[in-house]
């Protein structure tokens, strides 16, 4: 039985500092910080979420900013998302190139790639990102600091690198509802839902790829959404049917979320759509203060001295 998966909802990495990961986001790529928390599974740093207005699933980009916790320089490779890529209108890649370009950030052009150009960029953690000129995405964007004919819609899509597309294909075309939409040497589109930005998911076929490691400059995880709750736990019922390991359901606050890994080595997540980021913020106001959840209000001043200052 497939299961109602909606398309992505967040993309989340780790990142060197948290002032200069703001100041790439938020300053350069002109995404909306939605949130400011902290990770629930380390309240010494810091959890950034980054999307539209109010960080509808499939705008979110994520940071963990690790600088001074000893975390280790991640390496690319197999059972790791490799390259996060954000939607942006067709036409505007000149404008990117140019901004990027001002502020000594090198940006390279990939060609097409199912049709549409791409433009690759590095962050200053060392991730790997793409703005991809794409035709017909009527998201509405964040204009807070770049102008709505050029500004990101939310994310397009990731890549997925694996040794082995066989077992990661069957489980994403059969439970999770996904299909090849596109195909090329070495690399399959899959989307879920609809064809469009915000429902793609690569896979990157490399035989010989050494194993990924995790630490700063490496996407922790790929979440995809789903609608609800009781939707949420049947899928969850399905994976431990079919011998996958899952995590019990995690409460994000803003989301609720199971975890596994699918069988090339990626972390997925499955996150629900609600309640959402005007949980404990009024609209106009997120991402100004530090939000935390329930159980951590006892700990604010121990948690905010903890915390490196930032500005936004």
């Amino acid at each position: 039985m497939a299961h109602p998966v909606l398309g992505l909802h967040h993309v989340t990495a780790t990142v060197d500092g948290a002032q200069e990961d703001l100041d790439f986001c938020r300053g350069l790529l002109g995404l909306r910080l939605v949130k400011k928390t902290v990770n629930f599974d380390n309240h010494d740093v810091y959890h950034f979420y980054y999307g539209d207005e109010r960080g509808s699933p499939g705008t979110i980009w994520t940071t963990f900013p690790y600088a001074g916790h000893g975390v280790r320089r991640g390496t690319q490779g197999a059972g790791q998302v490799v390259t996060t890529a954000f939607s942006v209108p067709a036409g505007s890649l000149d404008f990117w190139a140019a901004r990027l370009a001002e502020r000594g950030v090198e940006a390279r052009r990939r060609g097409r790639r199912f049709g549409d150009d791409v433009l690759a960029l590095t962050d200053p953690s060392g991730l790997d990102l793409e703005l991809v000129a794409a035709s017909g995405d009527g998201r509405a964007p964040w204009t807070g600091i770049v102008g709505a004919e050029s500004a990101i819609r939310g994310l397009h899509g990731v890549t997925m690198m694996v040794r082995r597309a066989g077992p990661t294909r069957e489980l994403m075309c059969g439970l999770l509802g996904y299909r090849v939409v596109d195909e090329t040497e070495g690399r399959a589109r899959l989307a879920v839902h609809e064809d469009a930005p915000g429902h793609f998911i690569d896979l990157l076929v490399a035989p010989g790829a050494e194993p990924a490691v995790n630490g700063l400059g490496t996407v922790h995880h790929v979440a995809m959404a789903i609608a609800g709750d009781d939707e949420q736990l049947r899928l969850r019922e399905e994976l431990a049917r079919l011998g996958i390991q899952v995590t019990p359901v995690r409460d994000r606050c803003y989301f609720r979320s199971i975890y596994f890994r699918e069988p090339g080595g990626v972390l997925f997540e499955v996150a629900t759509t609600r309640p959402g980021f005007t949980l404990d913020e009024e609209l106009a106001a997120l991402g100004r203060g530090l939000e935390l959840p329930p159980w951590e209000e006892p700990h604010r001043r121990a948690i905010e001295a903890a915390l490196p200052p930032v500005s936004h």
